[in-house]
């Protein structure tokens, strides 16, 4: 077995709903408030960072490779390398995971890594026939050939093309990830009560967590260029209820759907960092870990069932350490949508999916709801996509500290038909 890879400290900002029109910050503001302060409390200087890699699913075009941009803006200096990894909704997991096999093979001994995405920053684009006359027109020389490339003109080719609508349908499938959403709503027989319920509980774990200060090792308040302070997650809906959450339609599925936007993560833009060291740098800066990984899956399957990417990729971690459900003291499992996270559920109870689906001889049994998202998820707090990946190990760590656990098991569905999971030991 690999030694495992401590896990110093970590950050994150508010994450901030997107609301109408661009939000205060741009993702790579987020990243540096949220990196910034984190490095300001180590015991080493930001230029002995061996490495700084950053998970981003959209970045903005003059913040391409949002990793470097982030580390010079935080003082890291010329020589720390940065970089940017991409794996959709698990791309701050996977700049965790990147970080691991370059500690673990000798590469680097101490990284900064996690994930951020303003995603109230999605591009509005110009569908291909607008390019087509801009293009038409640049290459024109003179008026008359200027005026005929505004020949096929239409009023209609102004419309725009929503970027985050593009990002979130699958290419493969032709499915919005809410339509995949539905597909195991109905695989698992999943009802629009099931969803609100869920739902509404995780609306309240996040107010009780913000109540009870269980936030407040991993919050960075953000400060907006006209002063405003933004120091808590604002998609929370304390008021939320079964009553309100049966008023919106089906959003994904309008005829025949359940899952609503109420139901769903929101959209949203936040930061998430951690310190990653291996033991010869926890030896050198006299550091105290909180935890550590000692393993991560990733697993593929149809992306039109891309919920249940979490059960593929943590059962064969759970295999490999000899664990059943119950001996995880806590799991996160990312609410991209409650349908989902009730279908992983449900996928570990059903036999028949166990057998044929993870080569299991049966079922694996039933997590306790207890254990899992103790303070809430996604539907709630909100998916900046590129830094949940990171967040939920943060917080898992930080969960299990607070109640005195020893093991816990993060994991996150991916668009595109993928899983990705981690298991973490709190210290």
């Amino acid at each position: 077995m690999n030694e495992p890879i401590y896990v110093i400290d970590g950050a994150r900002t508010p994450f901030l709903k997107a609301r109408s029109g661009p939000g205060p910050f741009a993702a790579a503001d987020l990243a540096t408030a949220a990196g910034s302060a984190l490095l300001l409390r180590q015991p080493f200087a930001p230029d002995q960072l061996d490495e700084v890699i950053l998970g981003c699913a959209s970045p903005s075009p003059d913040e391409v490779n949002i990793g470097r941009v982030v580390a010079l803006r935080m003082g890291c200096g010329l020589k720390v390398p940065g970089w940017t990894v991409m794996r959709n909704c698990a791309s701050g997991m996977q700049a965790l995971d990147s970080a691991i096999a370059n500690i673990r093979c000798g590469r680097s001994q101490l990284v900064l890594a996690g994930g951020v995405d303003a995603l109230s920053r999605a591009p509005l684009l110009f569908s291909d026939e607008m390019v087509r006359v801009f293009a038409g027109w640049m290459a024109a020389r003179g008026w008359g050939e200027r005026l005929a490339a505004l020949k096929g003109f239409r009023l209609r080719h102004l419309a725009p093309v929503i970027g985050i609508m593009k990002g979130l349908t699958d290419p493969i499938v032709g499915q919005l990830m809410g339509q995949t959403a539905e597909n195991l709503a109905w695989k698992f027989g999943i009802t629009r009560q099931d969803m609100d319920a869920y739902a509404v509980e995780s609306h309240r774990r996040v107010a009780a967590a913000h109540d009870n200060g269980r936030f407040s090792a991993e919050l960075v308040p953000l400060i907006g260029a006209d002063g405003t302070v933004y120091d808590v997650d604002d998609g929370l809906r304390r008021d939320a209820s079964m009553a309100g959450m049966a008023k919106p339609k089906p959003f994904f599925d309008k005829k025949y759907g359940r899952v609503t936007a109420a139901n769903s993560s929101q959209i949203t833009d936040g930061a998430t960092w951690l310190v990653l060291a291996s033991g010869a740098a926890v030896e050198r800066f006299g550091l105290q870990p909180i935890g550590s990984i000692v393993d991560s899956q990733w697993a593929g399957l149809e992306p039109d069932q891309m919920g249940l990417g979490p059960v593929h990729a943590a059962t064969p971690i759970l295999l490999r350490h000899g664990l059943d459900l119950d001996d995880v003291d806590l799991w996160e499992i990312n609410e991209a949508f409650a349908a989902q996270v009730i279908a992983c559920r449900r996928a570990w109870q059903d036999g028949e999916y166990c057998r044929e689906r993870l080569g299991l001889s049966g079922a694996l049994g039933a997590i306790d709801p207890a254990r899992l998202n103790v303070d809430g998820g996604a539907v709630a707090l909100g998916h900046p996509v590129g830094a949940s990946g990171a967040r939920i190990v943060l917080h898992l760590l930080h969960a299990l500290r607070r109640s005195g656990g020893r093991r816990g098991i993060a994991s996150i569905c991916i668009g595109g038909g993928q899983g990705g999971a981690m298991l973490v030991e709190a210290l």
